[in-house]
């Protein structure tokens, strides 16, 4: 990529003169240098032939000087060498044997040079030496008489007289020649191969300059026109005589202007003509967009007439039907024959099944318009599903079905979300299974298959051993108003919501539903389910040492039912004596095998007589003995019978009702509450009771139901009287309707708590609007609970008792700390809602002097670590200014606000913690002892068969 960007930097002409002349001057360097070093050697190698040529004769001619001593003789025959050759030789000198200078021919005071540095013995033929600009040329004497015979030897391609013999020589001749004159020819040679490289190099510019104008210049210009073509101007062309392919990318260039100009004259008709039709489509969408905005009009007055139709719909529905069901209810408790039991049961199951379809309807609605609202509110999983199950029970048990709840160990208790909705949800799945199941089991499973720091994953399934689904009418049965076949409406009845809102919740929640089916088989659905992770531990959460290493015969003829205990049992380290049949458990009695606990299902048995004999001979084989009572016929248990056992339970029976009734089965009997005679409670709560409502027909229901659990009860039927009986007396408490005509039930409430004697009563809306919305803004407007019609006598109950126990603080504000909505926020379990509260209390100390320190050092770091904590912990406490605060100035800071910015909101957040600590002391401070005491009873002294 680098070496592309570099090549892209340089011109074409740059390239054409770097490729023509770079391998030019190469060549020519080259060359220049090849000759002119060759031409350095053959001058020296000339200079040593010379040298030669007069070294040698003079050896020869110097041997009798040098052996006979006469210096006079061989001076003269090294002068007249000299003078012969003057101009070459500078210097020559004789040496003798000794290697001493016998005569030169005039004295050098370099004449040491000369001088032969190794053994005169090893100079055995003629040697040459190059010392800076002189040549050394050095050849021994010999004897020529003492041989006889004298050899002419070529050493080093060199011609000379050797010796045959090894006689040493008499000494040696040594002659320095002058290299000036070879070093002035090899300069000149030099300059000579220079001045003809730069000569080649100048002719080779020229023409490569010519080159260039005629490529590089064309192409500038076709350069020039592209880039006019490429602006839009379409008649530009090239002219002009080119060379060679030069000449055809011209042709080239021209035809594509031509092209282009036509390309470009047809596209500009064809966006003219678009134009056209856009303009005229763009007329009718204005038309349309007016349409549409008109149908959206009316499509938002019908969803908000929807919306009022469903308010009315079900407030006018609830309202005769809360008559039904609870008159229906009330008769259910006098004295009637049997005939007269079952018409009256009848009557309320049927206004039961109508309200459940109005339910179904509603919820269809707000998840069609996408106003389901769900919670996070931390809940107890089990006893939730104890409370769903318990709704279902009863069916099943009419059905002779077996229903087993099967949760696994491993399952976290302690979660948090929307407990109502997930209940709805088991309920809708168990509900179909039973509804579709005429013979054999429902089993509910629950495994749990993630578990992070905050998450909880929920696998559930349902199994029945119903009708099944045909594979052709799967696909239908999500659908709204859809069953699997047109004929099961018919037979089982329903509106065919159920699945739907139930598909529709899961996936709300962040879940997945599906399912398998065959026809004669059964089905079998599932669901996975992510919940968030409570942070406080929820539910009746209990020791079970006591039971580690106790025995146990259980006797369950189901396998399912039995395979489901026989695990439970055994995870509690109990020892499990397991009988399968009724002959089994007769055989267990003849052999009298005592164990510590005894747990019996009356299955199998059809007969009170029979029930009672085996229980009496049961009851002397364990110190506690409990009956499971799953058979649908009533009073299957005598008065004898109920006297031997210590509980009797219901299946399915949940962990922790198991394990509670275990360890205390020693208190007495308790019957199923199905079997309870009904009766009046023995006591009435000594209260003053405020009852609104304008239909005749549900006040004399709410009166009823009230003087039934109350001491004294005022009954109105306008707001207006409401009013004035507030500012004449004080009640402890207030149930007022909203819907009435002239003062309604929100403005009868503000005016109570303007001027009147009942400030801070609780006033509870009873109402028939389901919608959340409808639910919301009754909240919102100063009451302080809500329960909806038809009014069910245990939900009644259930207010009576909660707000009998309320705190009872008058000196601050209810958004200070709103008890009922700490209860709230912790699924209603006081004990848990003191804890968090007394949590928070705790900290408030910690938390006050943090955010007081940030603020004088205008840290906003640690002001949001002390807010964003102190927000978490608000949201499980029941302040809502607190969070309210909280919420505003976490934002803030995470935007960027400084802390000076925020010193008011922070100063105000200050304050309101003053006012929670105060108003938090005196609520634990109430409740606390009466919370502790009363949980203390509830968990000593469980009833039988709860």
């Amino acid at each position: 990529m680098n070496n592309a960007n570099d090549m892209t930097k340089y011109s074409l002409r740059a390239w054409v003169l770097v490729l023509a002349l770079a391998p030019t001057v190469l060549v020519g360097i080259l060359l220049g240098s090849y000759f002119t070093i060759d031409r350095f050697y053959e001058l020296e190698q000339t200079l040593i032939e010379q040298g030669s040529n007069i070294i040698d004769p003079l050896a020869i001619a110097s041997e009798p000087g040098l052996e006979h001593n006469d210096r006079e003789a061989s001076k003269r025959l090294l002068a007249s060498a000299q003078l012969n050759r003057s101009p070459l030789v500078k210097s020559i000198a004789i040496f003798d044997r000794h290697n001493q200078l016998f005569v030169t021919s005039h004295y050098h005071k370099d004449f040491e040079i000369m001088r032969y540095n190794g053994p005169l013995d090893s100079l055995r033929h003629t040697e040459h030496q190059t010392i800076g600009d002189v040549l050394i040329l050095r050849s021994p004497i010999f004897d020529t008489r003492a041989s006889g015979e004298l050899q002419l030897a070529a050493s080093e391609n060199e011609p000379k007289l050797a010796q045959t013999g090894h006689q040493e020589p008499l000494g040696y001749i040594a002659l320095m020649l002058n290299k000036e004159k070879t070093l002035l020819e090899y300069h000149r040679s030099a300059v000579a191969a220079f001045i003809i490289v730069l000569i080649g190099v100048q002719l080779n510019l020229l023409f490569t300059f010519r080159l260039v104008k005629n490529v590089t210049q064309p192409i500038t210009e076709m350069v020039r026109v592209v880039a006019k073509i490429r602006e839009g101007k379409l008649d530009t062309r090239l002219d002009g005589n080119l060379i060679g392919e030069l000449d055809l990318l011209k042709r080239g260039i021209n035809a594509m202007a031509g092209s282009l100009s036509e390309y470009h004259d047809e596209m500009q008709q064809n966006i003219d003509q678009a134009t056209s039709d856009l303009r005229e489509t763009l007329e009718q969408i204005e038309i349309q967009n007016v349409e549409l905005d008109l149908a959206k009009k009316r499509a938002l007055e019908a969803s908000r007439i929807k919306s009022e139709f469903l308010a009315n719909m079900s407030h006018e529905l609830r309202t005769p039907l809360n008559g039904v069901i609870g008159f229906a209810r009330q008769l259910i408790k006098t004295p009637l024959h049997a005939s007269q039991q079952e018409y009256i049961r009848t009557i309320e199951r049927s206004a039961t099944n109508l309200l459940g379809i109005i339910n179904d309807i509603l919820d269809f609605s707000k998840l069609e318009a996408g106003k389901m609202v769900l919670e996070n509110m931390p809940f107890a999983l089990r006893d939730m599903l104890d409370d769903t199950i318990a709704l279902v029970a009863g069916s099943a048990r009419e059905k002779g079905l077996e229903l087993v709840v099967d949760i696994d160990p491993d399952v976290s208790d302690s979660v948090s979300g929307d407990a109502m909705r997930v209940g709805q949800i088991i309920t809708n799945l168990v509900g179909n299974a039973i509804k579709f199941t005429d013979e054999g089991s429902v089993l509910l499973r629950i495994r749990q298959v993630g578990n992070s720091k905050d998450k909880v994953t929920l696998r559930c399934e349902v199994i029945d051993s119903g009708i099944g689904i045909d594979e052709s009418q799967q696909e239908m049965l999500f659908q709204a108003f859809g069953q699997a076949d047109s004929s099961i409406s018919r037979r089982f009845g329903g509106t065919g919501l159920g699945l739907v809102i139930t598909k529709r919740l899961i996936n709300q929640m962040g879940g997945q539903i599906g399912f398998k089916s065959s026809p004669g088989d059964g089905s079998t659905f599932w669901f996975v389910l992510p919940l968030n992770a409570s942070q406080f531990p929820i539910g009746g959460n209990q020791s079970l040492e006591k039971l580690q290493g106790s025995s146990i015969t259980l006797y369950e003829p189901r396998e399912l039912s039995r395979n489901m205990l026989l695990r439970r049992l055994e995870s509690w380290d109990m020892t499990v004596i397991e009988l399968k049949d009724l002959s089994a458990l007769r055989r267990h009695i003849r052999e009298q095998r005592r164990s510590d606990y005894m747990l019996l299902s009356n299955q199998g048995l059809s007969d009170e007589t029979e029930l009672t004999e085996l229980l009496a001979q049961c009851r002397p084989l364990t110190a506690h003995l409990l009956l499971l009572d799953d058979n649908p016929l009533p009073h299957l248990l005598s008065e004898q019978g109920r006297h031997l056992v210590d509980k009797v339970l219901q299946p399915p029976v949940g962990d922790h009702m198991l394990g509670r009734n275990l360890m205390f089965a020693g208190g007495g009997e308790a019957l199923p509450a199905a079997s309870l005679p009904q009766t009046m409670p023995a006591t009435r709560h000594s209260l003053s009771v405020l009852a609104v409502d304008d239909n005749l027909a549900n006040l004399k229901l709410i009166d009823t139901l009230l003087n039934e659990l109350v001491s004294t009860v005022i009954a109105v039927n306008s707001g207006d009287k409401a009013v004035a009986q507030a500012k004449n007396r004080h009640f402890d408490l207030i149930f007022m309707d909203i819907q009435m005509p002239g003062t309604d039930g929100i403005t009868a409430t503000r005016q109570i708590r303007q001027e009147s004697l009942n400030r801070n009563t609780p006033i509870i809306a009873v109402t028939a609007h389901a919608i959340a919305e409808e639910r919301e803004r009754i909240l919102g407007s100063g009451m302080d609970g809500y329960l909806a019609k038809p009014i069910d006598e245990a939900a009644l109950k259930g207010v009576i008792s909660r707000w009998i126990t309320r705190p009872k603080f008058t000196h601050f504000d209810l958004h200070t700390l709103n008890w009922e909505l700490c209860l709230t926020q912790a699924n209603q379990k006081t004990d848990l809602a003191l804890d968090m509260l007394r949590m928070m209390l705790d900290s408030l100390p910690q938390t006050i002097s943090q955010m007081e320190t940030a603020l004088e050092q205008y840290d906003e770091s640690l002001m949001l670590t002390t807010v964003h904590k102190l927000h978490g912990a608000s949201c499980y406490c029941g302040v809502p200014n607190t969070q309210k605060l909280c919420q505003e100035i976490e934002s803030a800071l995470k935007r960027g606000s400084s802390v000076a910015e925020l010193e008011p909101e922070i100063l105000e957040l200050l304050d309101e913690l003053s006012k929670v600590e105060s108003a938090a002391k005196q609520v634990i401070s109430q409740l606390s002892a009466e919370i502790s005491d009363d949980k203390q009873d509830r968990f000593l002294q469980t009833p039988k068969g709860a």
